[in-house]
């Protein structure tokens, strides 16, 4: 039985537990003065090669998201973001609550904006000004919605949009480490002419871990206020910043999420070829896009196998995730079982 239903099911990584045992002894300041915090924003610093760079830990990936754009935006302001963004469909409407502002989803193929879009929207939004919300944010998915990576040349063009608009950008990055890891870059390469970075560490081996990297000084300014009128600093900040300081210390971090990658593609390679089977989109992350024919989906759920429908990709088709925790063991008994199926 193999569960890819969601990267979110995985346990906790060994090293994350081993560092959160560590800290656990004697005391240390509250509210983020803590020594394991301090060092965590001089590790993001080398990471990012970004001496300015300031780090708010967070519990989780949604008020992460929701904290940045507020710091962003005002009420009668607007985020622009692919219309699949987890900002727009799994959020409950968090990021508005947080901001009072709007947003507003943009189509493009594979989950990915495109300059033409925004700046159609951008154009039509001040032709029709103060009635229309004005635009203020881009919020980019890396790795994508749909696990898809935008490349730095499209990061590139987008931020030079944004900086020639006076937009911001926000990146939520709930996968940042499988899409730096699919990229084979530098971790500050993707992070060129982004203002915030929501850094995901759940997905990737953490428990309820994640942090606000701000690179736009401007924007950390009153960023404390932010974080904590949104519920979301920590007392025992160590205990939050020791799990993420484990994951970027040494690129376990990265380590992990190339693991995921390559059973993805391991994943995606079993799949070509059989009858009832389509891969819908290219698998460059830990995200599988599939449709299966309903024999073939039954079969795989008789037999234990764990995964989501999909019915946003159309009636047949599923999302398959891997995680760090995903065996090749396991990839291979969910093919066994595609290929062993009645006929």
């Amino acid at each position: 039985m193999a569960s890819f239903a969601s990267d979110n099911t995985a346990p906790v990584h060994p090293l994350v537990l081993a560092a959160l045992a560590a800290v656990n002894h004697g005391t240390a300041p509250a509210y983020g003065h803590d020594p394991v915090t301090k060092r965590l924003r001089e590790t993001m610093a080398e990471v990012f090669k970004a001496p300015d760079v300031s780090v708010f830990p967070v519990f989780n990936g949604s008020a992460c998201n929701g904290l940045a754009l507020a710091r962003m935006i005002r009420p009668y302001e607007s985020i622009l973001c692919h219309r699949q963004a987890h900002i727009n469909n799994d959020e409950c409407g968090l990021p508005e609550f947080f901001t009072g502002g709007k947003i507003v989803a943009i189509d493009g193929i594979g989950a990915k904006l495109t300059v033409t879009a925004l700046g159609d929207t951008v154009e039509r939004a001040l032709q029709h000004a103060p009635h229309t919300s004005r635009p203020r944010a881009i919020s980019l998915t890396q790795s994508t919605e749909l696990g898809t990576v935008y490349s730095l040349e499209e990061l590139a063009a987008l931020t030079a949009f944004a900086r020639a608009h006076r937009l911001y950008v926000h990146m939520d990055g709930a996968r940042i480490a499988n899409a730096v890891a699919s990229l084979g870059c530098a971790p500050h390469e993707v992070m060129a002419g982004v203002d915030i970075l929501s850094f995901g560490g759940t997905k990737n081996g953490a428990m309820l871990a994640e942090a606000a990297v701000i690179f736009n000084p401007a924007l950390a300014e009153d960023f404390a206020y932010v974080h904590k009128r949104g519920g979301q600093l920590p007392s025992k900040a160590r205990f939050v910043s020791a799990q993420l300081q484990a994951l970027v210390e040494d690129g376990l971090w990265l380590e992990l999420a190339r693991h995921a990658n390559a059973m993805a593609a391991l994943l995606a390679d079993g799949l070509k070829g059989n009858d009832g089977v389509t891969v819908l989109y290219p698998v460059e992350a830990n995200e599988l896009f599939v449709t299966l024919s309903r024999p073939v989906a039954q079969t795989l759920f008789d037999r234990g196998h764990q995964f989501y429908p999909w019915p946003a990709e159309g009636p047949d088709a599923y999302r398959l995730v891997t995680s760090f925790a995903t065996t090749e063991a396991e990839v291979k008994n969910f093919l066994a079982d595609i290929q062993a199926r009645p006929s």
